[in-house]
């Protein structure tokens, strides 16, 4: 019997130990052999368990470097986070592009105030360099009068019809209106109850015209007031030397000036000074109602309207306080800011543009969530002149200049905040005094806005910056710590080789 053949019949046909094998599929093969092909770029192979121990040692060194590498690692880490989580601002120049002829202008805000410029006398006049000037300004310019210690009076209010002085007035009597020195003043002041002063100068053309109706005046009252002292008319002569401290003393600066003193009058007291027409009737109508103050036939004010045109007559205003918004092409321009009167002469060695700026912009008026947007920087570029005083010395004409560079902020907020983007106008402001004899004590305000927009946006870490960052830490303090570790070994072997040679003494 042949072997094979008897272990063949052990077994019946349909057992399964009888079956071939099934074949293999061959995704699966290839599957297999992929995955063990990949292996070989393994960039982080490891070593086995069982030669771990014999291949790597620890240290005392090792282990401190690792504590100090660690520590290290998780500071930058916090650093970094931090950083991450910090919101700043980008800021970038461009050319600013005008949209329509809308933009070809810009809003002009200032507030000023004068404490020694009426304002009666108060002119404001905006020009640009092409010597265009803003015939409209005075209906958008604002004049409220301040008394000597800066308190708020009226609001001024230009007259509808125009001042028609005597100019043709002549007097063939003697003057009888008191000739007043300073030696001579006090004494007089306080003889008489009302006492209105006409201070002037011999070369003034106003004064030379208002001298016959000054002393008609004074005859007129005269003879409807028989023998009664308490009210008297008198002049100063301001060019005399006899009188020259007296002029200064009361800050005359325009001729001719008209003021009333009263004989309860202190070192502190308000002068009312006169601005009304220039005539005999005016001025005899206006000191009658002094008279009937005396009489307590009218009330004891200040601000006298005889003629009851609506327009004070006088008043103790002797400060301004000019306010206005206006609009002016984007070119370079200038404010001006000076005495002027159709009815005066000044005398520019005594006349004083001494200012405080109260408040200067440029563009529309920022809402109270625009102001919470701009940066704290841009923000104070808003208003750099406001609350700025400028001072000029007394009995030196001075001219106050300053010149402004305005520069467009757009401030884009945060996505989050889900508001607007801020448009605002910052300038930089450079002042100057200019001294000079002849000189008009004028107050110019030179603006350039510049043709540039400064836009600032969020700036913020992108988060695969952030991730990059923190690989690099992780990777680079690791790796350094591994330099130096390799360092202080084959510091430490090379002294433990030197002691075995007797080396080291």
């Amino acid at each position: 019997h042949h072997p094979r053949r008897q272990s063949l019949a052990l077994y019946p046909p349909d057992s399964p130990r009888s079956q071939p094998p099934p074949p293999e599929r061959p995704g699966l093969c290839h599957t297999m052999s992929f995955l063990q092909s990949l292996k070989s770029v393994d960039f982080y192979r490891k070593l086995k368990k069982d030669l771990q121990q014999e291949l790597t040692e620890a240290s005392l060194p090792g282990a401190a470097l690792s504590v100090v590498a660690a520590i290290v690692m998780l500071g930058l880490i916090f650093a970094e986070f931090n950083s991450y989580l910090t919101v700043g601002t980008e800021s970038k120049v461009i050319m600013d592009h005008f949209d329509s002829s809308t933009d070809d202008t810009l809003q002009v805000n200032f507030n000023m105030t004068f404490p020694h410029l009426k304002c009666d006398y108060a002119s404001v006049d905006a020009t640009n360099f092409m010597g265009t000037h803003d015939a409209g300004l005075s209906a958008r310019v604002s004049k409220i009068r301040l008394d000597k210690d800066g308190r708020q009076i009226n609001k001024f209010e230009e007259r509808t019809k125009p001042l028609n002085h005597a100019t043709e007035e002549k007097h063939d009597g003697p003057a009888t209106s008191l000739v007043l020195t300073s030696d001579l003043f006090e004494s007089a002041h306080h003889r008489h109850d009302i006492m209105i002063v006409n201070f002037y100068a011999p070369w003034c053309h106003w004064c030379q015209k208002l001298e016959p109706v000054w002393e008609k005046s004074t005859k007129q009252l005269a003879d409807k007031f028989p023998g009664d002292e308490r009210l008297a008319l008198g002049k100063v002569d301001c060019t005399a030397k006899a009188s020259e401290a007296l002029c200064i003393k009361n800050r005359i600066d325009a001729f001719p000036t008209i003021l009333v003193f009263r004989k309860d009058d202190t070192g502190s007291s308000l002068h009312e000074s006169y601005h009304g027409e220039r005539s005999v009737p005016a001025i005899t109508g206006w000191a009658e109602h002094f008279v009937a103050q005396l009489k307590n036939d009218a009330p004891k004010t200040r601000m006298v309207d005889a003629d009851k045109d609506g327009n004070v007559d006088s008043h103790h205003g002797v400060g301004c306080m000019v306010s206005g918004l206006l609009h002016v092409q984007r070119a370079p321009g200038m404010l001006v800011m000076q005495a002027v009167s159709e009815g005066h002469d000044f005398n520019w060695e005594t006349m004083d543009v001494s200012h405080t700026v109260n408040h200067l912009s440029f563009g529309p008026f920022l809402s109270e969530s625009a102001w919470t947007v701009l940066p704290p920087h841009i923000a104070a570029a808003v208003g750099t002149l406001d609350d700025h005083k400028f001072s000029s010395d007394q009995h030196i004409p001075t001219t106050h200049e300053h010149y402004v560079k305005v520069v467009r902020h757009e401030v884009t907020p945060p996505a989050r905040w889900r508001a607007d983007p801020v448009i605002s106008y910052g300038y930089v402001a450079h002042s100057n005094n200019i001294q000079k004899v002849g000189e008009v004590p004028t107050l110019r305000l030179n603006y350039d806005i510049l043709p540039i927009v400064v836009q600032f946006s969020e700036k913020k870490q992108a988060f695969y910056h952030f991730i990059t960052n923190l690989c690099a830490i992780i990777g680079g303090v690791f790796t350094v710590a591994g330099i130096v570790a390799s360092m202080v070994d084959k510091g430490i072997a090379s002294l433990k080789k030197k002691q075995e040679l007797g080396k080291l003494g």
